[in-house]
Order: C-alpha cells, then sequence, then structure tokens
C-alpha cells in the first residue's frame, strides 16, 4: 500500500514524500493545530470531495482511491500530512452469526515516538465494532481520521452475498480542509465552528456562502448586498439593506424597516400615430406605466364636411391608427371633442380610432381640431 506520510519515519524522507505530503498551511482550529480533513476536489472539477472515497470492489471487499489529507495530533505533535497514492483495496471479515455491526474505515497515524508502539507510519485500517441488535461504530483510535462506517449484517459472507453495498451499508463520514484563508467546501462538518472572524465556508447543501462572525456562520448575502433571509435578523445594519419579510421586500431606512416600492418605470412618447383619410394628425403625446397608457391625440379635418343627424348618428370615421406598443389589450371607448360639438371615440386593439357619434345635428367640419383622450391596460 502506498501510504505516505511526512516526517514521520525516523529514515527515509524521500524526495517524492516531500513533495506529495507537502500540503502547505491548513484551516487551523487554534495558533498550534489544524483541522483533520481530507483536502478536497476531484479531476473533473464535478464534485467537491473526491480524495479516499470508497467504492465496493467485492462481496466482503472495498476500494479506498488516492488522495490526501492531514491528520492533526495534539498540539506538540503537530499535523501529520498524509497522501495514499494509489488506490488500495480493503476487506471486511465475515458476519456475526447472530447480530450485525458496524466497521469503521480510519486513516490512523502510528508514531512512536509518542505512542511507544514501535510504529511510525500511516495506516488505513477498518476498526472492526462490536456484533449488536442495535450496532454502532465504534470509537476512533486516538490520531485518526474516520472516513467510513459499514454496517455488516449478520452472516455476511462471500458465500452469502457479501456486504450490502447498493442497500446504503456506507455512510461518508469525511470531512474537508483547506489551506488558511481559503473557502471551506462543507462535507459532513457545516456545524463545526470556524477558528476566526472572516474565515469562509461553501455551504453546497444551504446553497450559500458562508462567513465566520465570531459566534456563528452567518449566510454571506445577509452581510453585504444580499437580501436578508426570512427571520434572520431584526436590525438593518445599514441604510439600503433588504430583507425577506414573510414574502415581503422591505429596506432599512436606518431608522426602521420601510416595505420597498421599486422606483415606477415611466415611457413617453409624442410619435408614431398614422392619419387615415380625410385627417391629419396635428399632435399626440403618450405615457404608459405599469401596464397603463394614457393617450391624447389631437386630428384636423383635411377633407369634405361630414353632418351629423338630429340622433348624433352617422357612418363610423376612421381617424389615425396609434403605434404599436400604445394599443390597448381590447375594445375602449373614449371622449373626443372640438369645441363645438363632442362624441364618442372608439379604438380597436389593433391601434384604429374611429369617430363614432357627434352632437346632434352637428358637423365635423375641416380646419377644427378634435381632440382624443383615454387611459386603458395595455
Amino acid at each position: 500500500m502506498a501510504l505516505r506520510s511526512g516526517w514521520l519515519p525516523p529514515t527515509g524522507q524521500t524526495r517524492v514524500t516531500t513533495r506529495l505530503t507537502s500540503h502547505g498551511a491548513t484551516t487551523p482550529v487554534n495558533p498550534l493545530a489544524s483541522r483533520s480533513g481530507v483536502l478536497p476536489g476531484t479531476s473533473e472539477g464535478t464534485y467537491p470531495l473526491g480524495g479516499l472515497r470508497l467504492s465496493s470492489s467485492g462481496p466482503m471487499s472495498a476500494t479506498v482511491y488516492a488522495g490526501r489529507a492531514v491528520v492533526q495530533g495534539p498540539n506538540v505533535q503537530g499535523a501529520y500530512p498524509v497522501t495514499l497514492d494509489a488506490d488500495t483495496v480493503l476487506t471486511f471479515g465475515d458476519g456475526d452469526p447472530v447480530n450485525p455491526r458496524v466497521d469503521l474505515v480510519v486513516l490512523r497515524i502510528y508514531d512512536d515516538e509518542f505512542d511507544n508502539l514501535t510504529r511510525s507510519e500511516a495506516a488505513l485500517e477498518i476498526i472492526k465494532g462490536q456484533p449488536k441488535a442495535q450496532p454502532s461504530a465504534p470509537d476512533a483510535p486516538p490520531l485518526s481520521l474516520p472516513l467510513f462506517s459499514v454496517r455488516v449484517e449478520k452472516s455476511a459472507s462471500a458465500g452469502t452475498g457479501g456486504i450490502a453495498w447498493a442497500a446504503g451499508a456506507v455512510t461518508d463520514l469525511r470531512t474537508t480542509l483547506v489551506g488558511v484563508g481559503g473557502i471551506l467546501p462543507v462535507h459532513n462538518n457545516a456545524g463545526v465552528p470556524g477558528s476566526y472572524p472572516g474565515q469562509y465556508q461553501d455551504n453546497d447543501s444551504a446553497h450559500y456562502l458562508q462567513r465566520w462572525d465570531g459566534k456563528g456562520w452567518v449566510a454571506y448575502p445577509k452581510e453585504i448586498g444580499g437580501i436578508a433571509p426570512n427571520g434572520t435578523i431584526s436590525t438593518g445594519g445599514y441604510p439600503g439593506q433588504f430583507r425577506d419579510n414573510n414574502g415581503t421586500l422591505q429596506r432599512w431606512n436606518g431608522n426602521g424597516w420601510v416595505s420597498y416600492q421599486p422606483p415606477v418605470e415611466v415611457e413617453t412618447t409624442a410619435n408614431g400615430v398614422t392619419p387615415l383619410n380625410g385627417w391629419t394628425v396635428v399632435s399626440f403625446s403618450a405615457r404608459r406605466s405599469r401596464g397603463l397608457a394614457t393617450v391624447l391625440v389631437t386630428v384636423t379635418r383635411n377633407g369634405a364636411t361630414i353632418n351629423v343627424d338630429s340622433a348624433g348618428n352617422f357612418n363610423d370615421e376612421p381617424l389615425c391608427t396609434l403605434p404599436a406598443g400604445w394599443r390597448p389589450a381590447f375594445d375602449h371607448e373614449s371622449s373626443a371633442c372640438d369645441g363645438f360639438g363632442d362624441g364618442g371615440a372608439y379604438i380597436s386593439p389593433s391601434g384604429q380610432v374611429n369617430l363614432r357619434t357627434w352632437s346632434s345635428n352637428g358637423a365635423l367640419v375641416a380646419g377644427r381640431n378634435i381632440r382624443i383622450s383615454a387611459t386603458y391596460v395595455l
């Protein structure tokens, strides 16, 4: 098994081992110690943690894949960088005939200078659990990093089908660490306290970046520039901060939270009206905001006079066509007036404006300006 640990053996520290185990400073837990954990990353960059992963390779065996880790000892011992530079197969013992058990796969450090076990090396080990009706994983040995727990059912063996790999027999216990100052990708360690204010971790399960503020992990968008999630803050940190208050967006104005009203977007135009036969466009102005438009169009007659009977009836007279984007969503009736008479105009969704009624015994005379005003939903 090609398992290497830097500066551990009394002799034989090779240049290859030195390069492979040169991890640099790691995530601290105090001024003299770092976290234990596995360095993150995969060759494809697809997953946050690929090193020292485990998968079945037989009924009672599994492969632990190459990876790098750090196992932290007591402060006086320091941190042990470890590299598994080749995939390694582990074989589990057969199951107990009566009860299931849970085994623990660990990365373990032996250091004779401190433990007097006559070994100075790193090892991948299976710590065998106790068979019980309700089994639990055994305690990890001193100076070891738990990687996985594996449930071995009663009577499990190669001849009986082995470990139930596909049925969830394996529990991933690996945790991550990165160089000091780096953003830690969370893996089984979301609740581990930070070691200094300003430390960051990427909590992928919660889908946000977190910052350690000295007391707890704070969702980073809450700190600056983002919308604080519902129920997370009661007092704003700066004017202009936003929060979600049970579905209502609120803005901190320096003294209190105020329901946010976005600026009203207003558009205006004075162009685009097309006159129809017998009419000239004198002026046009329009304003729209939030799906509502107000238009005022003035036309003048340039053709023959149109007389109106005593009932105010005459054939609908097309006046002009409104530009696209300024037309009503459905048929709209509006008012029209020239100072001598008044009537009703119809505006269709196609934008055509027709004069439909006029004052009884009135007339549409050349040179008189007819003004049509309307407000409608676009």
